[in-house]
This record gives structure tokens, sequence and C-alpha cells, in this order.
């Protein structure tokens, strides 16, 4: 019999929450995001068109059936308001008999959707269970079609312009597979950042992203320096022999996003806080 996986939700004591104004009213604005059409990637079914609500029904989809699962769903206030809104949700299942993965997603306010902008997935696979890497890169290009580039045990999809960036690698899975425990062409890196000189390395982005916290404020200027309006990356790190993949992790961050939803928000708050600054400060007169 499934049972259902256990939630742990964070929580704030009312207590400690600063004085708030009252519900403040206003009409959300979806943000722009680097992918449209048929060119939306998803992970386990979460993509940039995804709400915090939505994307909580998916991962919990995804864990379903197991009991060892726990859950941080990461909840945040609106600027001084009562609003309370999903800004992260980690689902994490510890490796064991079957190996372990964690599900991760940033959302951005209610002022802009609340709609993801950074999806990451990590699986661990047990050391019976390995999948061979010619088996891997297969879906990988089967699901997300031909990367950018490949090497450094990456596969990285850079989009720009609403397509998948090509900077002449014409990757099929034989030459992603041999491309991609070797380094970066620096032949092809160069042609990729030369297209925007004096933006940053999408690569790079995506790197500085994983380590960072995943808020808008703390993205915002790789966002705006970045040479891409997206980028997917899926590493593949070996396991017990080369040929064999130990470790999964996919990331997705959507850069025109994070812009977008950042500059909305900003609006939204500094409308919030013009209209509390404004409301009545008088006191009753001493009598």
């Amino acid at each position: 019999m499934l049972r259902r996986a256990p939630i742990v939700m964070l929580a704030v004591s009312l207590a400690t929450l600063p004085a708030t104004s009252q519900a403040y009213d206003f009409k959300p604005k979806t943000p722009d995001s680097a992918f449209a059409g048929k060119l939306r990637p998803d992970i386990v079914g979460i993509s940039a068109e995804s709400t915090a609500e939505t994307a909580r029904a998916a991962f919990e989809s995804s864990f379903k059936g197991r009991s060892d699962t726990k859950t941080d769903i990461q909840q945040q206030k609106f600027g001084g308001t009562t609003i309370s809104y999903t800004a992260g949700l980690v689902y994490t299942a510890p490796a064991g008999a079957k190996g372990g993965e964690v599900l991760a997603a940033n959302f951005s306010s209610p002022a802009s959707a609340n709609r993801a902008f950074f999806v990451a997935r990590t699986l661990t696979f047990a050391s019976d269970q390995q999948p061979t890497k010619a088996e891997m890169v297969k879906q990988v290009m089967d699901k997300y079609g031909a990367p950018t580039i490949v090497g450094d045990q990456h596969l990285y999809y850079v989009y720009r312009g609403g397509s998948i960036v090509s900077v002449g690698g014409k990757y099929k899975e034989p030459a992603a597979l041999e491309a991609v425990d070797k380094p970066l062409d620096p032949k092809m890196a160069l042609k990729l950042n030369a297209t925007n000189t004096g933006r940053g390395s999408c690569v790079a982005v995506i790197k500085r992203a994983l380590a960072k916290d995943k808020t808008l404020s703390a993205l915002l200027d790789d966002a705006k320096g970045a040479n891409c309006d997206g980028v997917l990356s899926v590493q593949l790190t070996p396991g017990t022999s080369s040929d064999r993949v130990g470790n999964a992790q996919f990331a997705l961050l959507d850069v025109k996003r994070v812009i977008s939803a950042a500059a909305i928000d900003g609006e939204a708050l500094a409308a919030e806080q013009n209209e509390s600054s404004a409301m009545p400060k008088g006191s009753a007169p001493k009598l």
C-alpha cells in the first residue's frame, strides 16, 4: 500500500512577524520568459510556465510512494503586507537501495504571477543501479534535443531569441557521448560568447546560480550580464566505472524571467510601500 510522503512545512511564528499593512491589492503581471511555444524545456513536468501551486503537484506526483521524503515549503510575505506565498520548494529523498533524489524550484512573488525561474533535480544512483552514460545521453537528447556545447561532464543548452543556440557542434548522440568527459572545446566556447561581446558566459552563469541563494535579488546581476535568455545544464558524473553514471544533475534557469520578474516585483513593492507611508499617522489627543 502506498504511503503519502510526510510534509514538513517551514513556519514562522506570527509573534515574530513585523507589523503588516492591510491586504494589498495588485493585479499580477506575467513576467517575460526565455521559453515559449514548443521550446519550453521542463524537469519532471516543471517548466517556466509552472506556478508554485502547479509545481507542488508535480513534486508530489514525482515522489509518490516514497515514505522517506522530506519536504521544505518556503513561505514568504510580500513586502509589508499580509500576503503570503510560496517562494521555494525542496523535496528530498535520501540515498538508499534505489538511490536518492533532490527536486527544487524557486518562484517569483504573486505580483509577477508566482512563476518558476529556477528548477533543479539531482539524482544519485545506487552502485548496482547506475545507468550507462550512453543511455543517459540518449535520454537527455531525446527529451531536449541537440545541445549547444558539450564537455566537462555537461551537456549545455543555451537559449537566445526563441531558439537553442548552435555554435557549429552539430551534436548527435555518438559525438555528444565522446565529448561529454572532455574539456569544453575552446573554439566553440569562444564562438558562443563572441556573439554578445562584453556579456557574461551563460555556462558560468548557471554554475554560479547553483551555488547561490535562489532569489531574484541574488541572481539578478548575473542575469543582467548574461549572454543568453535562458540555460539548461545536465551534468553526468561518472559512477563505479567510467561508462556508468553515479550522479545526474539537471538545472534550468530562466535568465529573462529573473530580470523581468525582479522589475515587476520591484514596482509592486514600491507601490505598496508608498501606499503604506501614505496611511494616516495621527494619534488621539490627550484628554
